[in-house]
């Protein structure tokens, strides 16, 4: 899971994932609005790929096509 935190530099506030600074915003309020963002996305992500829910097999079979 990725780790992300803010740091001030001069006005401006750096939102950074893993150490690496990543996007600058102006507002300490934005920066923490995209990192809950971010966040909800990356869950949401991991619960669509997790093997109980997605299913191995697709659930339609593909029809055979007539021959005339």
């Amino acid at each position: 899971m990725t780790t992300y935190s803010m740091i001030k530099v001069g006005n401006d506030y750096v939102v950074q994932a893993h150490d690496k600074s990543v996007l600058k915003v102006a507002s300490r309020r934005r920066a923490a609005q995209l990192i809950s963002e971010a966040t909800e996305l990356l869950n949401a992500l991991a619960a669509v790929e997790s093997p109980e829910i997605a299913p191995e097999l697709p659930s339609l079979q593909r029809e055979t096509p007539e021959l005339s």
